[in-house]
């Protein structure tokens, strides 16, 4: 992800987060705003929960990846916050991959 891609003030986060709709899976919890500039931004979150800095991080990086690989399914003109649940500690990277694919067609 490009940084003119990414959501990183703590308000705008938070605005998204208890105003907008969401959808929700197994393993992310996707919130989704509706804006009118073109391109979509993209906020990742995970809870402390999870794991120390270096799992949080593995899991943050491989999100950005699958983002990457399959921006062509996001919608033009939204911002998305994507939450990470624990229960991705096991899963694998095509298992998420897949998962995440799934949860956004969904959306469309």
């Amino acid at each position: 992800m490009k940084k003119k891609e990414v959501v990183k003030k703590k308000e705008e986060f938070n605005k998204i987060i208890t105003n907008c709709p969401f959808i929700k899976n197994y393993y992310f919890v996707i919130y989704i705003k509706e804006k009118e500039e073109e391109n979509p931004k993209f906020g990742i979150a995970i809870s402390k929960k999870v794991g120390n800095a270096v799992i949080r991080n593995k899991l943050k990086r491989r999100l950005r990846v699958i983002i990457d690989n399959n921006k062509n399914l996001f919608k033009k003109h939204k911002d998305y916050i994507i939450m990470i649940k624990k229960s991705c500690l096991n899963a694998s990277f095509q298992e998420l991959s897949k998962n995440l694919n799934e949860l956004i067609k969904e959306n469309k």
